[in-house]
């Protein structure tokens, strides 16, 4: 990097005494070019009332009016200074002076002349409003006002929502100059900071907000009158069209959201900025720098090195190209925008300097000091001087931070000290191997050692994999909107199995929420894909996984590791998907897992997942977790109950057909599992016998119900049975009462008279029981 000085001042209007005020000590709290660089203006801090507080300088000397602005208290502050296009000429721009209470001075620069006041407006329409935040968009003015309650001693803690969000557009022509209607984008707010990129707004919550309020960001999409709600770090974002204005309320915007937000963690922002992409720049008070993106997501760039960042110490954002400049204590950090690489890192010499834009130099660099202006520029290395790829660089980055952790030292881990000190060769092999696979001009057997060869070979697949995805990332980056849908599928598809033939840890098992959560679609397909799922000719669910990948599906993470930001196990995530987009072959599903668990562990083994919850269950509580009643969740329930076939579960499922009265699946379900097991087959056949005892409604299935009775059931037991359950009346029992369809001796005599008829257990064993001698003999030992 070279730094070169473009100008030392001399060659603007007054440039003395520009170079006196910066060197004078009292730095300018905003120092702003407009659009074609030819103008400098200076905000200057509470200085002497001689002095004025808002000065324009001229370049190259054009001559004419200067622009002074001064103010002194009670007269309300400067809220900002915006220069905006002009819809009339194009390229041609105005400067918007703005005031807290709302006055705008419109300034317009004509050559030879010097500066004009084209006129002076009202922004604001309440004469009590007060602009707490502007910025412009276009030759528009987007604007946070407070609107102070009515009441002179009311109690501003309750009023926390007195702000709003307005928009003015303002219209330069010949008649001179006036703003168009006021249009509320939000009303009833709290406090915001507005920041425009050219498609974009953003509301960022004021620092002196409250807490309730300052856990995401609102983005406002002018185009589609549309704003998303994002809470970055959470990995929240909810997006909903304002279709009129009566939407455009700050509760009813949060209304569907507010139970998720409520848990969220405060935002940690020191300072934001608007990159030159359209993206909002994050600084947090611990030095990390992040960009969200108008879509809502967030990128981690670049951790700044020191201490945690106080909140008077001031931090300057600005991007040029793909190139991130910071400015922190006095250095400078060149980072790339899109890797996260640091390019360079450099003390200045300067005690105070300014961003300015580059005209012309899209990577160019400009600083404002004290003895003039300066530009960095970069040196393109050649082949011999390559630099690292962004993985090297990663490799070397995970690296610190996993010594450093594992570390008793309290000094920190470096980049630099890691790649000089050599104790640690890990990370050296990997980057090796790294350099030398991804850089196509390499050949195989060249500059590399014998031992990075075979890890090479070892490593060849996940490689190609990686570089496989790498590509499809650029794909989804450069496609048309109309191909980005199916880039999608592919990339989830792509991640979905990675992470199933990697360790399930609660990161991977977070990450799989967030992918099933943002492409519920794409995350479906991938997993059938992964599962090989699909029905055979006969019409029964197959699937064709390998035991590593049905262990990953089946395992239950402990209680500590899931519910409490929302997770759910992969199975679960599983079953929601099979009720979305398949719902009917959800209970095969269920079967083919307890298939698999019945193959693969003992009943009652504690290592296996039945050790703990059955699947029926747990796909029973997916099922429960949608709130949706009726037809189609009863019909669900009792497909999982009997896809089970276990005991408690058949006796549930039987009870719930009888509750809806489906009297035909009744039997069905009886004579089906009854073939079980013995013990099951009483138990079916009791609860029916009971209900037979209350009602007439299995009557028409006698002839199918009488074969299900147990052996070893007597008449005693049976009349004893049917005794219990007989329904209880008010008054006394009256012969041939015409009330009802009650039981009578002739529904049960085809019952009792199959069982009296029927041998008796000691006559079925009688041969046994009376042989000579029981048990028989042991038989003779061959010697």
């Amino acid at each position: 990097m070279k730094l070169r000085q473009v100008s030392d001042l001399s060659d603007f209007s007054r440039g003395h005494w520009l170079r006196e005020l910066l060197c004078r000590g009292e730095e300018p709290s905003h120092v702003q070019s407009s659009p074609d660089g030819q103008h400098l203006l200076l905000l200057r801090k509470s200085r002497p009332p001689t002095l004025p507080r808002v000065v324009a300088f001229q370049r190259h000397s054009i001559a004419g009016a200067d622009l002074e602005r001064s103010w002194q208290p009670p007269q309300p502050a400067l809220a900002g200074l915006l220069f905006l296009q002009s819809p009339v000429v194009l390229g041609s721009w105005v400067l918007a002076v703005v005031w807290e209470h709302g006055r705008t001075e419109v300034w317009h620069f004509v050559v030879a002349v010097g500066w004009q006041l084209l006129q002076t407006l009202e922004l604001c329409q309440g004469v009590r409003a007060r602009v707490v935040s502007v910025c412009s968009q276009g030759a528009s003015l987007v604007w946070c006002e407070e609107r102070p309650p009515l009441g002179a001693h009311s109690d501003m803690s309750k009023c926390a929502f007195r702000f709003c969000v307005c928009t003015r557009a303002l219209e330069v022509g010949e008649q001179g100059v006036r703003l168009s209607t006021v249009r509320i984008v939000l009303h009833n707010s709290p406090e915001y900071q507005v920041l425009a990129s050219p498609q974009h707004v953003f509301l960022v919550p004021a620092a002196a907000g409250f807490a309730t309020t300052s856990k995401f960001l609102l983005i406002w999409h002018p185009e589609k009158a549309e704003f998303t709600i994002t809470a970055p770090s959470a990995g929240f974002i909810h997006s909903k069209v304002l279709r009129s204005s009566s939407e455009s309320d700050f509760r009813k915007l949060l209304l569907d959201s507010v139970g998720l937000l409520s848990g969220f963690a405060p935002l940690d922002i020191h300072t934001s900025s608007v990159s030159n992409s359209g993206g909002l720049l994050l600084v947090s008070t611990k030095g990390s720098v992040s960009i969200v993106e108008p879509d809502g997501t967030q990128r981690h760039i670049f951790d700044l090195e020191g201490s945690p960042l106080a909140q008077g110490s001031p931090v300057q954002l600005k991007t040029f190209g793909s190139i991130l400049a910071c400015v922190l204590a006095g250095v400078l950090y060149l980072v790339d925008q899109n890797s996260g690489r640091l390019v360079e890192k450099e003390a200045l010499s300067m005690k105070e300097v300014h961003f300015l834009e580059s005209q012309g130099e899209e990577d160019g660099i400009q600083l404002l000091s004290q003895t003039g202006i300066y530009s960095f520029s970069f040196s393109k290395p050649e082949d011999s001087s390559r630099p690292e790829p962004c993985l090297v660089e990663m490799v070397f980055e995970e690296a610190c931070r996993y010594y450093q952790r594992r570390s008793l030292s309290s000094s920190k881990l470096t980049v630099e000290k890691l790649k000089k000190s050599g104790t640690f060769q890990a990370p050296v092999v990997l980057a090796a191997i790294l350099q030398h696979s991804l850089d196509p001009k390499q050949k195989p057997a060249r500059g590399l050692q014998d031992t990075y060869a075979k890890l090479l070979s070892t490593m060849s697949l996940e490689l190609q994999s990686y570089m496989s995805l790498e590509l499809l990332k650029t794909c989804v980056v450069c496609a048309p909107e109309s191909e980005v849908e199916s880039y999608c599928k592919e990339l989830v598809e792509q991640e979905v199995s990675r992470i199933l033939q990697s360790d399930m840890d609660k990161d991977n098992l977070a990450y799989l929420n967030s992918v099933f959560a943002s492409f519920p679609k794409a995350a479906w397909k991938a997993i059938r894909s992964c599962l090989q799922l699909q029905q055979n000719g006969d019409g029964l669910l197959v699937a064709r996984a390998t035991p590593e990948v049905w262990k990953k599906v089946l395992c239950q993470p402990q209680l500590e590791e899931v519910g409490q930001n929302g997770m759910v196990p992969l199975f679960e995530l599983i079953c929601a998907s099979f009720l979305r987009f398949k719902p009917k072959w959800l209970p095969s599903f269920v079967e083919l897992t307890q298939q698999y668990i019945s193959s693969s562990w003992s009943y009652s083994s504690k290592e296996g997942p039945e050790g703990r919850v059955p699947m029926y269950k747990r796909a029973l509580g997916v099922l429960a977790r949608k709130n949706k009643h009726g037809e189609a969740y009863d019909e669900m329930e009792l497909e999982l109950l009997l896809c089970s076939k276990r005991p408690k579960a058949v006796l549930q499922a039987l009870h719930l057909l009888i509750c809806l009265k489906q009297w035909q699946r009744v039997v069905e379900v009886a004579e089906k599992f009854s073939k079980l097991s013995p013990l099951l087959n009483k138990e079916i056949f009791i609860i029916l016998l009971a209900e037979f005892a209350q009602h007439r409604e299995l009557d028409p299935y006698l002839d199918r119900l009488w074969p299900l009775c147990p052996a070893e059931l007597t008449a005693s037991d049976i009349l004893t049975v049917v005794l219990q359950h007989l329904p209880h009346s008010q008054e006394d029992p009256v012969p041939f009462s015409s009330e009802g369809n009650p039981l009578t001796v002739g529904l049960l005599k085809p019952l009792l008279q199959r069982v009296v008829q029927r041998p008796s257990v000691q006559e079925m064993y009688s041969d046994a029981l009376q042989s000579a001698t029981f048990p028989p003999p042991t038989p003779p030992r061959e010697h």
